[in-house]
């Protein structure tokens, strides 16, 4: 699968640096080429010759190394690297990267690439939610650099908590689908929806929901990356804009309405990930309304249903919605997949743990208008995304 690749591995200083073992292992089963770049801190926990024994190749861990060959070391790794991967990956290197300092092997490579470079951290939850590091993350994320979530789960400091390295599996998964990702949608176009509405109750308070647009963001970049053209129609939301997307913001849900139906035709496929609002205002203050009175009673309407709308003129188009629940997950979702002519529907009960709104992660069902369902375990949203993706492509290939 993974034959004539080449994959460097960073291994940095951390108790999960026995799963780069197996990670490495798994690779070679791929027939993949795997290079390995130890930091000093990270032999002391693994040793070279394990890596070497796995991999057979030689463990990089010093930049001044005499070489076998006369070349330059970082720069040879840098140039082969079909992709650089990090794991586990210390706030330390985190940091560093971040900040373009290369004093080691390792982030010297990492700074010599035009490879794509792939990051999964593991360190202690503090340390995961520390602001600086989070600052570092997303700073790395703007210059292209990807990564994974830690699990949750029991950690060395003996907490259970988010900061484990993911399983080798899931990792090697993460690898082959950025390898061998095809362009399987470079004909077709893409409609998504994501984000919350907010519709105004006075100049300062609005009614809204908690999504933060996750994972319609992560549908346009995935549907972006496999070659799809992509119309981000977005609420108000705190995530950077996927590049070579093209973003519509809106605030309301009667904005969302018309520029869903001003863009749908060109559409092939329409995914309705946003958590519009259902009702809005009957009438809004112009003034800021005081909280001396006794009570407030707000009259309310309904808003469009934006899917509703599309699904009765949808044509041959693939028809895509979210059904986020709170009970009854299955029944209600089959109601709105029929009511509103859909093609699949994506359920989750947003009262789980790891799939709620604000989730990096998420946990699905997909359910198809035959009735078929497929059950997700948790996982990353963009790895939801692609999930998704290739149940549309089924459903235009029977259409």
């Amino acid at each position: 699968m993974l034959c004539g690749k080449n994959v460097v591995l960073g291994v940095c200083g951390g108790i999960a640096a026995y799963k780069s073992v197996e990670i490495v292992s798994r690779l070679k089963k791929l027939d993949a080429q795997v290079s390995v770049i130890m930091t000093q801190s990270a032999q002391k926990f693994v040793t070279p010759l394990t890596f070497r024994s796995i991999s057979h190749s030689p463990v990089v861990t010093d930049m001044f190394d005499e070489p076998v060959n006369y070349d330059i070391k970082h720069v040879s790794l840098a140039k082969k690297a079909d992709i650089i991967v990090i794991a586990p990956a210390t706030a330390n290197i985190i940091g560093k990267l971040a900040n373009g300092i290369a004093d080691d092997m390792l982030t010297t490579t990492v700074m010599a690439t035009q490879a794509k470079v792939l990051i999964a951290p593991a360190m202690n939850v503090n340390m995961y939610e520390n602001h600086i590091f989070k600052e570092n993350v997303e700073k790395l994320k703007k210059h292209g650099f990807l990564f994974m979530e830690p699990d949750t789960g029991m950690l060395a400091c003996g907490d259970n908590a988010k900061g484990r390295l993911p399983e080798p599996e899931m990792i090697v998964n993460q690898i082959v689908d950025i390898l061998t990702t095809k362009a399987d949608f470079k004909s077709l176009n893409v409609l998504i929806t994501a984000g919350p509405t907010k519709e105004a109750i006075d100049p300062v308070r609005y009614i809204s929901n908690h999504s933060s647009g996750k994972m319609g963001y992560a549908i346009a970049k995935a549907a972006e990356r496999r070659g799809g053209s992509v119309n981000l129609i977005t609420g108000p939301v705190n995530i950077n804009k996927p590049e070579n997307v093209n973003v519509f913001d809106v605030t309301t849900a009667e904005e969302m309405y018309q520029k869903v139906n001003e863009l749908y035709e060109k559409a092939d496929i329409i995914i309705m990930a946003a958590a519009v609002a259902d009702y809005k205002c009957s009438s809004i203050s112009d003034k800021k309304i005081k909280k001396a009175q006794e009570g407030l009673t707000l009259k309310l309407e309904k808003n469009p249903d934006i899917a509703l709308s599309i699904g009765k003129k949808k044509g041959d188009r693939v028809l895509i919605g979210f059904s986020a629940e709170t009970d009854n997950l299955i029944d209600n979702a089959k109601s709105k997949l029929e009511k509103k002519n859909m093609d699949l529907i994506i359920a989750n009960d947003v009262t789980i743990d790891g799939a709620g709104f604000n989730s990096d992660t998420n946990i699905v069902t997909i359910i198809e208008k035959s009735g078929n369902m497929i059950n997700l375990p948790i996982m990353a949203k963009d790895r939801v995304a692609d999930e998704i993706l290739n149940m549309a492509l089924k459903v235009i290939e029977r259409k």
